[in-house]
């Protein structure tokens, strides 16, 4: 977690995004900042200090899933969203809870990858600039002249002045300047020699173990002609010469390290895995043993994975569900007291979707804009126009069912049907204005007719 973003700092950001839903945005925005607090306690008590897991309930549409992404791009920490529906109870055929914790494992890793990659990136890029070098005009050494012979053989060293130092320091200016990158180049790359899949219920992944890698090393690499650019062979050859200088132990290690007292784990559809007091005929392997399976994850275990084992004390989860059919109170207790704040996200009104339309910088009426501005056609929505669209996706939820603003996108695709279908033949550029006369003449019949508008909107 970044120092800088405190609990205001993140809803501002969230509400670059997402409309209302402010209770839900302080909750998460307080459990993040929580992260950064505990890593500045000192002595025993940081220990002790436990996340407190947060429950999002809320019908669908109205910004759970979307908290969620936004959090994985504001956190500077390992963050992972599951779906609860995928896995099973240990024993069945399918994942087992524990494969989320090596999911976040592997997120971790990558992280702390990509940022010792940029640490090294300079002296990456100086080393793969001498290798084009090396295979453009290879180093010649000056040969032993008599008086040298005494020094014996290998005298010559890398200190010596090569006889075409000249040319290569010539080479060497025109490759940073980028004046030959569109020259080709042959080169020798190594591949690993053979991929390997376990087949069957239980994987390498479940079992902890990395067996690609014990392959790689077992067997011999091989190596493949390549011909290629001179700006691709750049990065290509970049990007080995960093693996070559990140130590990947000391990767894995503050890896978990941050895994643990950093991770997130986003827990999406959790209603789905709640009981509601039915009992079917045979067992139900993705209910209330999932839950069971979860309990201890949640409340902190240890949990063995490729780069060495990781306890789960401290790992934050966010679970979040619709409980349309189900209610929080048909989750077993030990889970419910796992996840001891609750917040409820509210349905969205009228006004709500007007500010979704507009407001957030991915706003749907900018991204239909931005799709007809590549075929030079202005599309010019009105505020009469807006506000009808917002009035029909509302009075659709309100009558038919309540999906939130996933209702805009079924709405908008809709009214624009004709436009999107037409540019460019027969309107190679126009300005189309879309006022509320226009809204009400291509949706008004639909909306009213309520057995057409359940298939249509």
């Amino acid at each position: 977690m970044r120092k800088e973003l405190t609990p205001t700092q993140i809803v501002n950001e969230l509400n670059k995004f997402i409309i209302g839903q402010n209770e839900a945005k302080r909750a998460v925005a307080i459990a993040l900042r929580n992260r950064w607090r505990r890593q500045q306690v000192v002595g025993v008590l940081k220990e002790e200090i436990m996340p407190n897991n947060i429950i999002l309930i809320g019908p669908t549409g109205v910004g759970k899933t979307e908290i969620a992404r936004r959090l994985a791009k504001l956190s500077d920490a390992p963050f992972i969203k599951v779906e609860a529906t995928k896995y099973t109870e240990v024993g069945y055929v399918g994942r087992d809870v524990e494969s989320m914790i090596r999911d976040l494992a592997d997120v971790s890793v990558n992280m702390i990858k990509a940022e010792k990659t940029e640490e090294v990136k300079t002296k990456a890029e100086e080393l793969a600039y001498e290798r084009i070098l090396d295979l453009l005009i290879p180093p010649v050494k000056k040969p032993v002249e008599n008086g040298d012979e005494n020094k014996g053989e290998g005298a010559v060293t890398e200190e010596d002045p090569l006889t075409n130092q000249k040319t290569r320091e010539w080479m060497r200016a025109k490759l940073h300047k980028g004046e030959i990158d569109n020259r080709l180049i042959e080169f020798d790359i190594t591949t690993s020699a053979v991929g390997m899949q376990v087949l069957g219920p239980i994987g390498g992944d479940d079992l902890g173990i990395n067996i690609q890698e014990i392959m790689s090393t077992m067997l011999p690499k091989k190596k493949k002609k390549r011909k290629t650019t001179i700006a691709e062979a750049k990065e290509i050859f970049s990007a080995e010469e960093a693996q070559k200088l990140i130590d990947i132990d000391a990767v894995q290690k503050e890896a978990i390290e941050r895994v643990e007292n950093s991770g997130i784990v986003f827990v999406d559809e959790i209603d789905k895995i709640a009981g509601g007091g039915r009992s079917s005929g045979g067992p139900d392997v993705s209910r209330e043993g999932v839950q069971r399976d979860l309990l201890p994850i949640v409340e902190g275990s240890t949990v063995n994975t490729k780069y060495g084992q990781v306890r789960t004390d401290h790992i934050l989860f966010i679970a979040s569900g619709a409980f349309h059919a189900t209610k929080p109170s048909d989750l077993i207790p030990e889970m419910q007291g796992r996840f001891p704040i609750r917040v409820e996200l509210k349905s969205l009104t009228e006004d709500d979707f007007i500010k979704i339309l507009t407001l957030p910088e991915n706003a749907l009426l900018k991204q239909y804009s931005a799709l007809l501005e590549t075929e030079n056609v202005t599309l010019h929505f009105t505020e009469e126009g807006i506000k009808e669209i917002a009035r029909i996706a509302f009075e659709v939820n309100e009558q038919v069912e309540n999906i939130g603003a996933r209702r805009l996108h079924t709405i908008l695709t809709t009214l624009l049907d004709d436009i999107l279908f037409e540019v460019p033949d027969k309107m190679p550029k126009a300005t189309v204005k879309i006022d509320a006369k226009l809204v009400k003449k291509k949706l008004d019949a639909i909306v009213k007719n309520r057995d057409l508008s359940k298939y249509i909107l």
